[in-house]
């Protein structure tokens, strides 16, 4: 199987709910640490990032003879036996932190600045669908057409693919920055600069760290 990518559109979704109450200008620096994990945990699973991937999955096979003449084996293709199909395919990914687990841990601060180590982002593939209108496949006299069941493992093995692709996205640092412009406004509310703000992932992460949830319907 061979896929392409023919477009992935990335948007990102603002969020309002952890922003909390205003405080008309007024700010205050918390006197506890406490304070500050808990608004912050206000957050709870912050979507922050989606793309819409457009994927064309392709498969093809031919039909051969094979066997063994006087010792010599041989695999001959059998004219007028091939088949060859395209699907279109789309799929939805969001990217999100979840800040059900943020604790004093994820604060690094002191007297004027403040670093937040946000939790690793995780993506979560929430639909794909073939467009069956547009799938094309050619077939040969002496094949059978693709069955229901061979669509639906080659859209599968497009999921998989789409979701091996998903380090190459960059997404966790859209994510990163999209939770940044929601985290920020929180700590300037506790009486932080922006200038003083820092918000970072751990220092090991990396795409390949990302957490991959597959929750699209199996069927097609």
């Amino acid at each position: 199987m061979r896929a392409v990518v023919f477009y992935i559109l990335a948007c990102f979704v603002l969020a309002v709910a952890c922003t909390g109450d205003r405080t008309n200008g007024n700010t205050e620096k918390p006197d506890s640490l406490p304070i500050l994990v808990t608004k912050i945990q206000t957050c709870s699973r912050l979507y922050t990032t989606e793309y819409q991937v457009h994927k064309i999955v392709t498969h093809d096979d031919e039909l051969t003879f094979n066997g063994t003449i006087f010792g010599h084996s041989f695999n001959w293709k059998i004219p007028a036996g091939s088949r060859k199909v395209a699907i279109p395919m789309f799929a939805t990914l969001k990217g999100y932190i979840d800040f059900g687990g943020f604790s004093a841990d994820n604060v690094r601060r002191d007297s004027t600045h403040i670093e937040i180590i946000l939790p690793d982002p995780e993506v979560v593939l929430t639909s794909s669908k073939i467009d069956h209108g547009r799938v094309v496949d050619r077939v040969a006299l002496l094949r059978s057409s693709f069955s229901d069941e061979e669509l639906s493992s080659f859209e599968r093995q497009g999921r998989q693919s789409i979701i091996e692709s998903i380090p190459k996205l960059d997404i966790h640092e859209r994510t990163r920055a999209s939770a940044a412009r929601m985290l920020v406004p929180i700590l300037k509310q506790f009486g932080y600069r922006e200038e003083d703000i820092t918000i970072s992932f751990r220092k090991d992460m990396n795409p390949d760290s990302i957490r991959v949830i597959d929750r699209t319907d199996n069927s097609l």
